[in-house]
């Protein structure tokens, strides 16, 4: 089931990067508002570390080239903030990433459309923490689990 609304999500593409190439280098960055609920995704070589808060909350994406073949990387951090607190963010960030990562694949879908074998790739999602209870690396579908 469809939880984005394409009205509040903002794309913008940095430089060296464009609707539909490269594959590698090519980063996401997806910041959010808790206020207005809009989702704000930059893609480009690099990460857009410019626009990432002190509640690191943002959802991080690569493509990574592996036995010829691709797939995408996603990394959110959980943190080091004590137990409940990691628990906390650990519950929303698995809540909230199907839409984080419906966002990654509609906000590049000219990019999806000129490489279609990538809506096969798997998703691996990596949880990172100081606390080893919320270090994972989970495998979380393919990009055409999450088209809309």
């Amino acid at each position: 089931m469809a939880r984005l609304d394409p009205d509040k999500l903002t794309v913008n593409y940095r430089e060296g990067v464009t609707p539909t190439e490269p594959i590698k280098p090519r980063r996401y960055t997806l910041t959010h508002s808790d206020f207005t609920g809009e989702l704000f995704l930059t893609i480009g070589e690099e990460f857009a570390f410019d626009e990432i808060t002190e509640m690191r909350d943002e959802v991080l994406g690569e493509w990574v080239s592996y036995n010829d073949s691709y797939y995408l990387h996603v990394y959110v951090y959980v943190g080091n903030f004590g137990p409940a607190l990691n628990t906390i963010r650990d519950e929303i960030f698995r809540r909230e990433l199907p839409l984080a990562l419906e966002a990654i694949v509609y906000g590049d879908t000219p990019f999806f459309e000129a490489h279609p074998d990538l809506y096969d790739a798997p998703i691996w999602i990596q949880f990172d923490s100081e606390d080893p209870a919320y270090q994972a690396f989970e495998k979380w579908g393919t990009p055409r689990d999450y088209q809309l």
